[in-house]
């Protein structure tokens, strides 16, 4: 059966998305999670079958993420990355107070 990859599905615990978003987001999931999932097609609630996903996502050419994905070939985070992930999370008086001491530093 040919399916429309903008057809209107529910991932179990995401929410209404389009098929081709749901394959690609199960995709992205651990194994164990993948296989806990379910696809619904939103005009009739049918199940997508897990060999129908499975052969969907090889025609697009998504691959699961955590088959491609090995410890040893994921690049350790380096310092900048790490520092730039702590700004984006910290709150806006943190931020000033972080500044204003950096700006005490620089002038010593």
């Amino acid at each position: 059966m040919t399916s429309d990859p903008e057809e209107s599905v529910r991932l179990q615990g995401y929410g209404e998305m389009t098929l081709r978003t749901a394959i690609a987001t199960l995709m992205a999931l651990a194994p164990r999670d993948r296989s806990d999932a379910a696809i619904f097609r939103v005009r009739d609630g049918s199940r997508l079958a897990t060999r129908e996903i499975t052969d969907l996502a090889s025609e697009w050419g998504m691959t699961p993420l955590a088959d491609v994905r090995s410890p040893s070939l994921v690049p350790a985070p380096h310092w900048p990355d790490i520092v730039r992930g702590m700004v984006r999370e910290a709150p806006l008086p943190s931020l000033m107070v972080a500044f204003l001491v950096g700006v005490l530093v620089a002038r010593r």
